[in-house]
Order: C-alpha cells, then structure tokens, then sequence
C-alpha cells in the first residue's frame, strides 16, 4: 500500500465495554492477532506470561492489559488503547473497564467514539453492567453500537440462547432510541465471527465483526449543516511579507465553510465574509469538520481566543444558564452553589452550578430527585449559569459544540465531563 493510499484510509474510533470477565480485552486481543497486527516479540513475551501463569492457551487478553496490577488481576483498570490497520481502514480502540467504580474512565475513553462494543455473557446475559454501558454509550451519543454476545462456545452455540439475549438487547436498544445496532453471536477466545467466520453457529448469517468495523458507514454521523469555528489563536506574523496578513487559526467543529461565506463572529454579532481558507501553505475551496485550519475574513474583526465564527444565518445558542448531563470524576462531591472553571471549546471561564435537577440511576435509567448528592462516577443532570454566555449547540446535534468540562479551581483538576441538553 503506497503512503497516500494510507493515509486516505478513514480511521474509526471504537470502545469497548462489558461486565468484568465478558472478554473484551481478548476480544481486542483477537482482532489484533487475527488481523496480524501484532508483533512477532508481543506474542512471544504474552505467550511466556500465559505459560507462567498456567494456561492452556495463550491468553490474547494481555495484549491490552498493560499495567502490572491488570495483568495480575486479570482485569482492566485504565482505559488501553490500541492502534491497528487492516488494508481497509484504521482503527483506534479504547478498551474500558467495567468495573463500576471506573465508570469515568469509560466515559474517558468512549466520548470520541464512532462506534461502541457491548459485551454479554452468553451464560449470564443482560445484567446491570449491560443496561450502565449501553445507557452511557447513548448519552455519550456514539451512533453506532454493537452488541457481541460472546462466550458462544460455553452455552454450545445455542441459537435459542443467542435470539433470547438478543431479544432483550433490542428492547433495551429501542427504549433509549439507539440509531443503529448491531448484533453478533461471538468466540473470542476461539475466534468465531470475530476477524472468521464461525463454522460452528450456521444458523448465524450476518457478517463477522471485523468486516462490520471495516465497512461501517461513518461518514454521516458528523454534523456537516452547522458550521462552527472555535477560534484558537488570532495569526499575525510578524514578517514584512506578512505585514497585513490577519488570520484566525482553529479546528472546525462541525459544518463546512468555503470562501464566500457571510459569517459571525460571536460574541460581537459583526458581519463579514470569509475571504480565503489556509491550511499550511495552500488555500482551500473548503474546509470540513476536525480540519485544523486558519480563516481570513473580508473585514477587520476584533476577535479573540474563546469567539466563534459561524454562518451568519445559523447561529448557535448563545446563554449563560443552561442544564448539562455530567459525569462526575472527582472524589470530592459536587457541591451546589460552588465556582468551577467551566471549559467549553476554546473558551475558558468561571461558573456556579446553581443546582441538581436529578441523578440518574443508569443500572435502570430511573431519574432520582430525592437523593441528589453527586459522588465520584455518579451521572446528573445539573444547571450551570457561566459568568458570561457561550456560544453551543445541544450535545445530540453536536458533541465538539455540545460539550463541555468542569476544573477545580486551586487543584486545576477535572472534576466532570458534561454534555449540554
């Protein structure tokens, strides 16, 4: 494959979740070596470590459990992630843990994911972990979710026992309106429908994972109609070749600006056009989302790090009180009434949460409006008033726009991730 056919390849971003013990590291385990996207001193070094410990077989699943303390245990603790390539597409995995007390570090490693692995157990099912991971994946708003009920090969390959899980994980799917799902009967540990084609479930006649991740349609999930340019640094060089040049450098969260366009800069609300799009040393015709580029504009604009420029005739919400779903990361409890740094694109201001309106509990998506303290991984919906407007999007229409974390002031630690309603 010659480089730029390399580097045209698209690249999707996945995650996987599960119960403890559901498989998704050997799960990730397999991919890699199926796909020989593994090193030939990886397999020695992980075939020596299933030799020590025992096992039969060589245990794929320390292929991503990285830390000692994972190894040990046989869990995953962090979120791992792993790159790979197939002659198709490019990959990013964030393999997340399922512990409940790590629910933040899935929220971590799935909020920029195009798609999302669920595993189930074929002998244990739906359980609460199910319901926890498919709830987060939806309000994390991954478009695509794939259901893998894994294990197969301990309950025989039963297709009564496979269309019973999978019966309920569609009702699960269409109370939270999931977009599309998908779902997978699966050996991890042997292989089957995983990178090969079972030869041991014929009654399956859908396609095996690998070749959904290679072909899935990924194109349409960003929002290419709102066009939004959170400015990040204002260019001046200062060059007598330059000397006029003013330009306004970012990445475009979501829409397409092309030359021409009549534009806003917010917070001001002035008009103008843009007048040519730079990207290193090329002008473009147009530049589309998570393109990192500099705009030139007709007219002389006061704009600053933290505005926005946006198609005149399609502006954001622009208000500092508004309702955010959060992940709470810290082991100090959220506290009503308390300043927190608020970090939304570029922009970096102070707010006050003014209160909670409720807890969700996601092991059985009820809202709680009595106990409404928020402890470490405990997931709200709050209300935030910012000490001046932003300039977002709800979270469902775009998640660069749409979301938002929470800093402590004095330990500058991250406290939350939140999605804007």
């Amino acid at each position: 494959m010659d480089n730029k056919a390399y580097l045209d390849m698209s690249l999707l971003r996945f995650t996987t979740a599960g119960s403890v013990d559901d498989g998704k590291s050997t799960l990730i385990g397999r991919l890699l070596y199926d796909s020989k996207s593994i090193f030939e001193d990886q397999l020695d070094a992980i075939t020596e470590t299933s030799k020590r410990k025992g096992d039969e077989q060589v245990d794929l699943a320390l292929l991503t459990d990285g830390l000692r303390a994972e190894r040990e245990q046989g869990i995953t603790i962090d979120v791992a992630y792993r790159y790979f390539a197939t002659p198709k597409r490019k990959f990013i995995i964030a393999d997340t843990p399922g512990h409940i007390q790590y629910t933040r570090n899935m929220v971590t490693g799935a909020s920029t994911a195009n798609l999302a692995i669920i595993l189930v157990d074929a002998r244990n099912g739906v359980l609460e972990q199910t319901l926890r991971h498919t709830y987060i994946a939806h309000l994390l708003n991954i478009p695509h979710i794939v259901f893998c009920v894994n294990k197969m090969d301990l309950v025989d390959f039963s297709e009564e026992r496979y269309n019973e899980i999978k019966t309920e994980l569609e009702g699960i799917a269409t109370k939270l309106k999931v977009k599309d799902a998908h779902f997978i009967p699966i050996s991890a540990r042997d292989g089957d429908n995983v990178v090969d084609k079972s030869t041991r479930c014929n009654w399956y006649n859908g396609t095996t994972l690998l070749n959904l991740l290679e072909n899935i349609e990924i194109k349409d999930d960003r929002n290419m109609v709102d066009a939004r340019f959170p400015v990040q640094y204002v260019v001046r060089p200062q060059q007598d070749r330059f000397h006029d040049y003013r330009g306004f450098a970012g990445r475009i969260a979501s829409g397409i600006f092309k030359p021409g366009d009549k534009v806003m800069a917010l917070p001001s609300e002035r008009i103008s056009t843009v007048k040519a799009i730079d990207f290193h040393t090329d002008e473009l015709d147009e530049a589309l989302p998570s393109q990192s580029v500099t705009l030139r504009l007709e007219d002389e604009i006061d704009i600053s790090r933290g505005d926005m420029i946006v198609h005149a005739d399609n502006k954001p919400t622009i208000s500092n009180n508004f309702n955010i779903n959060v992940c709470w990361f810290n082991e100090r409890p959220l506290v009503v009434g308390k300043k927190y740094i608020l970090r939304h694109t570029t922009n970096e201001l102070q707010c006050m949460v003014k209160g909670v309106n409720f807890k969700t509990n996601i092991n059985t998506y009820a809202q709680d409006k009595e106990n409404l303290e928020i402890n470490m991984n405990d997931i709200a919906n709050i209300e935030i008033m910012s000490a001046k407007p932003i300039f977002f999007d709800s979270y469902r229409k775009s998640r660069n726009t749409g979301s938002i974390i929470l800093i402590e002031e004095g330990t500058n630690e991250t406290v939350a991730a939140g999605m804007i309603e």
